[in-house]
């Protein structure tokens, strides 16, 4: 690995375990298997076949990938000017330049899986890794930061739905939840880091509105998430919808008031929130046709 591969703020130091380590460490490897775990346990709560499910799970895979290999590759001299550990291009595990060629190649792989979930859902999917790239590469440091979050995460029932049979559209509730998801998912995600992006130049959505601003307006699309997959399909929303309503809300208000004492109190909801999500989307699967 050549010295000049790496961010000039970062001290390289030699890592026991080699490049390839560094490598499946720079994928973000925590949401990638998140979204790809997601996105198959989706496809088979819709009662989609193995294959099938195996296949959107591939597309998903490649597709998380390729973002996460660009997000580091891209921010590895502002990870190390802000002192961020545990990033693997800023701390010398990986050089830039592999980083870079494995993006580019699982996005090229991303493309015939994709599509071979049939033309919808693989333009779908598509635009939704496209979107991803795009904020990395430009929208992160602009007022409209939430929305490739809110294509992302809002497509993926999108892409589920349009993979069955007749290739049916997906319910609204469905899209409108999962983008909502999306936008609690960035705002949850950048609060932490607030401080420091400012101090490098980053100035998404969140940054714009502050600290303050965004942990308060953090519960409002989890609880409004939570309100859309208990009411929005056909019928009473039962005893599970009112019950993860009710928990929702619960955790997004306990977050609120501990964020003044406990720095990612608010994330720490979210993530509790998103679950009591995920989990009710899962049990609502099979109205996806």
């Amino acid at each position: 690995m050549d010295v000049q591969d790496q961010p000039q703020a970062c001290e390289v130091t030699a890592w026991p375990l080699g490049p390839t380590v560094g490598l499946a460490l720079s994928c973000h490897p925590g949401p990638v298997v998140a979204v790809t775990a997601l996105s198959s346990t989706l496809a088979v709560s819709a009662g989609l076949g193995g294959g099938r499910c195996a296949l959107i799970g591939a597309a998903v895979l490649a597709g998380q990938l390729s973002v996460g290999w660009c997000n580091d590759a891209l921010d590895a001299r502002r990870d190390a000017a802000a002192g961020r550990r545990g990033k693997p291009v800023a701390d010398g595990r990986v050089g830039r330049r592999a980083v870079w060629v494995a993006a580019c190649a699982a996005l090229l792989v991303c493309v015939p899986l994709s599509l071979a979930c049939g033309p919808l859902a693989g333009t779908v999917h598509l635009a939704a890794v496209a979107a991803a790239w795009l904020y990395n590469v430009r929208l992160k440091a602009t007022a409209l930061s939430w929305l490739p979050y809110a294509i992302g995460f809002g497509g993926l029932p999108a892409v589920v739905a349009l993979s069955m049979p007749g290739r049916p559209w997906p319910p609204w509730w469905a899209v409108t939840a999962g983008a909502l998801l999306g936008l609690a998912a960035h705002l949850g995600d950048v609060l932490p880091d607030i401080g420091d992006d400012l101090r490098a130049g980053v100035r998404g959505l969140p940054h714009r509105l502050g600290v303050t601003a965004t942990r308060l307006l953090l519960p409002v699309p989890l609880v409004a998430a939570s309100a859309v997959l208990a009411l929005g399909p056909a019928g009473p929303p039962g005893v599970w919808g009112a019950a993860a309503l009710a928990a929702a809300s619960a955790a997004a208000v306990a977050g609120l008031a501990a964020g003044r004492h406990w720095r990612k109190a608010a994330f720490t909801a979210t993530v509790a929130v998103a679950a009591v999500d995920l989990a009710l989307l899962l049990v609502r699967g099979n109205a996806l046709a």
